[in-house]
């Protein structure tokens, strides 16, 4: 049995933990999968590095490098670490204005964020700031991923239809994109064409295959036989053979408050669906996720990254995907995939030299459009308008400003919708069921006793400083359309917390009441409501009694039945 500080460590460390209880049948498993991810990875990272304006090799330094650090300190056991789209997306918005221009300063300025997410991912570790990334909704995410998906799927549209594009985000990029399409190659169209249509019969037809390195291996051989190069079809060109050089990143490129909101986009992301993904497969094999942990984990991977000068990395539903498909029993699986990944960059960069860049957009049309999720938006919009409207905010704040300030302005609209939601509550006015002592919102039975010169209301609710007056207005409200009345009943039992403004706003309530002699009593209240209504004077002016009893039974002493009292 493990001691305290035993399993402290394993904690900390996960590897003491998963290798100690490692399997010899597990090796296999774990090896097929790290090849197999190796295999996805290649297309997907020299895609994705091209999106994020680098060199493609700096793609598969991420992988390989991403992959040894999580394995580190991360606590999912199928969660696959490499470049991102979105993250790509925003790594080429944001360095290509700090760097001026300059192509080695770019890729400094790259491995710089990596570096920046590292740091910011141990701070929040350290302060326990799990919670803070919670604040961003699903409806935000479902919005802002649709319009990464589509600003992605705009910026790779030029490379499919060999003309240059250009603009600064989606609706820039599609006016230009029009106005070009007199120039378009019909060569590099059907190269592109029939890449992505290979890719897509093969996602559907045959799911968790390595479809992409199979797609580029073909057309790297139709374009060597057929002289594409020669014809003016732009391929990747020669890849520099060797593994990365480790090294310190450059430092003093950039002021803080230029790195800070780049990096903490990148964490904001990289953790969001990082963590995502990774409960997804813990749920399914059975095992407890340490979402602080992750944030250990994410920075070990980009400090690797960094030091390698990759550029910012995260943990992606389709990496693991593929990961977890193949049979990942272990994160070995990754050190597996950095160690191939790592083979491939000795001995075999030389072949993808004829790869047509046009392929490469596909693989990247291909990786995203399913971020377009339609069928969720239609369900947000025929459900919860609020929540569409949520989704909306980041899906046009994406389209227009671009990836960073997107979901910046994504998080900040999803504090905002949570503060709106949370100022207008649901006030349940209460009548009896009949044939028994318990009450429901009347507005929600129609079949309700309604009570005869009073009024139940039940907060469903916190009553709190951004909710009070709302809930006040809605009282007095009921009470000047109701004549007759002689009590107002307050039912705090779905109310699990109160602060001085909510109890301000029960001092209002007893003084409005008592103006129009009106009786106000209280009821249903928790342990810590009753500590701070007494603190605050309630007790004065309410029977303190009462606050602990059910609504029937002081309905029954002040009212008697409500059945002999209805209109």
């Amino acid at each position: 049995m493990n001691t305290p500080a035993e399993a402290n460590w394993t904690r900390f460390f996960p590897p003491a933990g998963w290798l100690a209880a490692y399997r010899r049948e597990w090796l296999a498993f774990d090896a097929v999968a790290g090849v197999t991810l190796a295999a996805y990875a290649i297309p997907v990272s020299l895609a994705y590095a091209a999106l994020a304006g680098l060199q493609p090799q700096i793609g598969v330094y991420g992988y390989m490098l991403g992959g040894i650090g999580y394995t580190l300190l991360g606590s999912s056991r199928q969660l696959a670490i490499g470049p991102t789209s979105a993250i790509s997306l925003m790594i080429a918005a944001t360095v290509g204005v700090l760097a001026g221009g300059d192509a080695v300063k770019y890729a400094q300025i790259a491995s710089l964020a990596a570096f920046g997410v590292a740091v910011l991912c141990f701070i929040a570790w350290l302060f326990k700031l799990s919670v803070l990334v919670r604040l961003v909704s699903d409806s935000i995410l479902v919005g802002f991923k649709a319009g990464a998906g589509l600003t992605i799927i705009m910026s790779q549209l030029p490379s499919l239809f060999g003309v240059a594009g250009g603009g600064h985000n989606f609706f820039d990029r599609a006016f230009k994109l029009a106005g070009q399409l007199g120039h378009l190659d019909v060569l590099v169209l059907a190269i592109g064409a029939v890449a992505l249509l290979l890719l897509l019969l093969g996602e559907r037809l045959l799911p968790g295959k390595p479809v992409g390195i199979t797609v580029v291996a073909l057309s790297i051989a139709v374009a060597t036989i057929s002289g594409f190069a020669g014809l003016g079809v732009p391929v990747t060109g020669k890849i520099p053979e060797g593994l990365p050089a480790l090294g310190m990143p450059t430092f003093g490129l950039l002021e803080f408050d230029d790195l800070f909101p780049l990096a903490a986009g990148c964490v904001l992301l990289a953790y969001i669906e990082g963590v995502s993904a990774a409960r997804s497969f813990a749920v399914k094999h059975g095992y407890p996720l340490d979402v602080r942990q992750e944030f250990l984990g994410l920075g070990a991977a980009n400090l690797a990254a960094a030091f390698g000068h990759g550029y910012p990395v995260a943990g992606g539903l389709s990496q693991s995907a593929v990961n977890d498909s193949a049979g990942a029993r272990t994160p070995l699986a990754l050190v597996i995939c950095s160690v191939t990944l790592g083979l491939c960059l000795l001995f075999f960069t030389g072949l993808l030299t004829n790869l047509p860049k046009a392929v490469l957009a596909a693989i990247v049309f291909a990786a995203v459009y399913k971020l377009v999720d339609i069928r969720s938006l239609v369900r947000m919009w025929q459900v919860s308008r609020i929540d569409f409207y949520a989704a909306s905010i980041a899906l046009i704040a994406v389209l227009l400003l671009g990836i960073l300030q997107g979901v910046l302005l994504a998080a900040i609209a999803s504090i905002v919708l949570l503060l709106a939601r949370a100022s207008r509550p649901n006030v349940a006015f209460l009548g009896r069921l009949p044939g028994s002592g318990r009450y429901s919102d009347s507005a929600r039975h129609a079949d309700v006793e309604p009570l005869v010169g009073v009024i139940a209301f039940r907060p469903e609710a916190s009553l709190l400083y951004i909710n009070a007056e709302t809930i006040l207005e809605t009282v007095l409200t009921a009470l000047r359309s109701s004549p007759g009345i002689h009590l107002v009943a307050c039912d705090l039992s779905a109310s699990p917390y109160i602060d001085l403004a909510g109890a301000r706003m029960l001092h209002d309530l007893y003084d409005e009441l008592a103006a129009r002699r009106v009786a106000l009593c209280i009821v249903g209240a928790h342990a810590q409501l009753r500590d701070l209504l007494r603190a605050e004077g309630l007790a004065e002016k309410t029977d303190s009694g009462q606050w602990l009893r059910s609504l029937d039974s002081v309905l029954g002493e002040n009212t008697g039945s409500p059945a002999q009292r209805m209109a």
